[in-house]
């Protein structure tokens, strides 16, 4: 690891209250696709990890702005109802400190028993990050501007920036950026019937959740990366925990959240709004791949898996309409 993470690394535990000579090791993780993401290793053992965001003049999407602002929150956040994630040690205005959670990011070597269990308690924690209510909607670290006083101009906001970041990059979408602007527009009344802000993470894929099998059983070590997080309409969350798939097909995730108390009515609307929510993160996941100048590999995967499930999103929002109004 080159010096100067190192001399980063020492003046960030001084300044944290830890004694940087107790630093043994630093190194990059892997995963991470905006800030830099390093692990310190402690002389006791311990185990913290570092972000810091890319330099100001970086290309980035409106709402990236401050980002740590926000995943400072969600573990705040999550730490009262005693969901395991990252705690918070330090914050500044150019990095976070936290504590590394146990496990590894999940992958293909869990086995289908395991599945159904993970998903479940999975489902369970979930459920409690929905409990937690904000102070009004939106993003936390004001990358849009305030928070807003409700969910339907908290969100058209966020919807409008991206489709901004797609003019402003001319990134490549399967339809125009008018036309996915009309459509949405048309679920946007579905949005009003959200009346409490509640923590929404909007990034739980599998690589975020770390699955920790040092006492044999496997079971969710800890919820990382909520950089994304906001406060808003739980179902949001629905979109990453079944990317490109459906999250009605996942029975076990939604037992273990029904259980512990998470509220499931799939009615017309909440299918409006899912449609919605669906269609922003396929839209972002299209358009960040150019400021973050990804590969040509990564940029075709893109294309050809993320496309076809933002045009089939879109056509919910037309279709959920027309139900609506034959209901």
């Amino acid at each position: 690891m080159a010096e100067d993470s190192w001399e980063r690394a020492r003046r960030i535990l001084a300044a944290a209250g830890l004694p940087p000579d107790r630093l043994a090791g630093c190194r990059p993780l892997d995963g991470g696709t905006y800030n830099t993401v390093e692990e310190l290793l402690l002389t006791d053992g311990t185990r913290h990890v570092l972000k810091v965001p890319p330099p100001e003049s970086v290309p980035g999407m409106r709402h990236e702005r401050e980002l740590l602002v926000s995943e400072a929150e969600f573990y705040r956040s999550a730490a009262t109802v005693d969901v395991p994630a990252p705690r918070v040690v330090a914050t500044g205005g150019r990095h976070l400190l936290m504590t590394a959670c146990p496990g590894q990011a999940w992958d293909d070597t869990v086995t289908g028993a395991e599945q159904t269990h993970l998903r479940t308690e999975l489902g369970v924690l979930v459920a409690r990050l929905h409990q937690v209510t904000g102070p009004a909607f939106g993003y936390p670290s004001g990358a849009l501007g305030p928070l807003a006083p409700d969910w339907r101009t908290a969100f058209t906001a966020m919807y409008d920036a991206v489709l901004d970041d797609a003019r402003r990059y001319r990134a490549w979408l399967p339809l125009p950026v008018e036309e996915v602007a009309r459509t949405a527009k048309e679920a946007y009344d579905a949005l009003d019937e959200v009346t409490d802000p509640r923590l929404v993470h909007f990034d739980l894929w599998r690589g975020n959740i770390l699955v920790d099998r040092s006492d044999g059983t496997p079971r969710i070590g800890g919820l990382i990366d909520g950089e994304r997080m906001f406060w808003g309409d739980p179902l949001a969350d629905f979109v990453s925990l079944a990317l490109l798939g459906d999250i009605e097909q996942d029975s076990a995730f939604l037992t273990g959240y029904q259980n512990a108390g998470g509220r499931l009515d799939f009615d017309i609307a909440a299918r409006r709004r899912l449609a919605l929510y669906r269609s922003y993160l396929y839209l972002i996941m299209l358009i960040e791949t150019v400021p973050r100048a990804v590969g040509d590999d990564h940029a075709a995967w893109t294309r050809e898996a993320v496309a076809p499930q933002l045009v089939a999103a879109l056509d919910d929002i037309g279709r959920r309409g027309a139900d609506r109004s034959n209901a």
